[in-house]
């Protein structure tokens, strides 16, 4: 274990050391992914024999599957989607088999198998390239998914990914790579998988945050702050499983919910927020539940119209008035 310490460092390098300390921390953790041995060969992955990382060709199905096969031999695959988009075309592996391979074995296998999907919107990537797909995987028992909103819980959630003993998908915003925090060294920090933050305590509305919103939500704070607005900001940071106490706690302290997401609408992720508040904690409610996210169109091409359809500062902040 290093000491206590932190390092000031973008999420992009956290993630990056999160994956060079699992790679020496457990001989049996191995990376396959496209070009990956280039990146390996310049030292991104540290002092690490080349055996372990796997350049695939670009057939996600079928380096998804072979990590899949790796992680019930005792490996502990991660595997480099790249783009969120892909994760698509890995779909069958990822939902036919490592979602289910535990409960289909009665217990004998565990498939440790993790899958990092980058989130690339706000970039004119068009409609193939932009999507945030999160909310499809929370619709499959035997996953987890987590969606890291700073650069310590990149590094402390994609550790406890790989960590883990059941497949989980870790999707990052792109949007994120170049924010910098104070990160910590120690080589055992871990972030608990299911377990929600408050990154802001309030008392009149309860704003529910999903991967990169959560800036928007804390600039929506303190626009709603200068208003006599009181703000509870909560990042979900895992959403299978929800940390359910964590919604209904900060919703018994305001009576007012807000929740902010940037995937669409039907059947996201916010849906099923919004549905657990109405199941469990209706009675808390003073104000009906708003959702801010993206409308049920394909991603545009051009920046401008895009940019309009993601939650902003201003779109949260305009649905927490309308609740007061």
């Amino acid at each position: 274990m290093t000491e206590a310490l932190t390092k000031r460092m973008t999420y992009l390098d956290a993630l990056g050391l999160a994956q060079r300390e699992e790679l020496e921390r457990d001989p049996s953790t191995i990376m396959i992914g496209e070009d990956i041995t280039l990146y390996a060969a310049g030292g991104a992955y540290g002092d690490i024999d080349m055996s372990r990382v796997r350049s695939a060709p670009i057939a996600e199905c079928g380096f998804a599957g072979m990590a899949v096969g790796a992680a019930i031999t005792g490996l502990r695959p991660i595997v480099d989607l790249t783009i969120a988009n892909f994760v698509y075309l890995a779909a069958d592996p990822i939902i036919n088999q490592a979602a289910r391979l535990r409960y289909m074995t009665g217990g004998q296998f565990n498939v440790p198998v993790t899958f990092r999907a980058s989130m690339w919107h706000n970039q004119a990537n068009a409609a193939q390239h932009s999507d945030r797909p999160y909310p499809m995987f929370m619709n499959v028992p035997g996953l987890k998914v987590v969606c890291p909103a700073t650069p310590s819980d990149a590094k402390g959630l994609l550790k406890a990914a790989i960590r883990d003993n059941d497949p989980v998908l870790v999707f990052e915003d792109n949007d994120l790579w170049g924010m910098r925090e104070e990160v910590p060294l120690d080589t055992d920090f871990v972030v608990p998988i299911g377990k929600a933050k408050t990154h802001r305590e309030g008392s009149d509305v309860t704003i529910i945050t999903v991967s990169g919103v959560l800036r928007h939500a804390l600039k929506a704070a303190d626009a709603l702050a200068k208003d006599g607005i009181n703000v509870d900001v909560v990042d979900l940071r895992t959403l299978l499983p929800l940390d359910n106490e964590a919604i209904l706690n900060s919703l018994g302290k305001t009576g007012r919910i807000v929740i902010a997401d940037a995937a669409h609408r039907t059947c996201g992720a916010a849906a099923e927020i919004a549905a657990i508040v109405a199941e469990d904690g209706f009675d808390l409610l003073k104000k009906p539940v708003r959702r801010v996210v993206t409308p049920d169109v394909p991603i545009p091409f051009a920046q401008t119209m895009e940019k309009q359809l993601y939650p902003s500062p201003e779109s949260i902040a305009n649905a927490a008035r309308s609740l007061m």
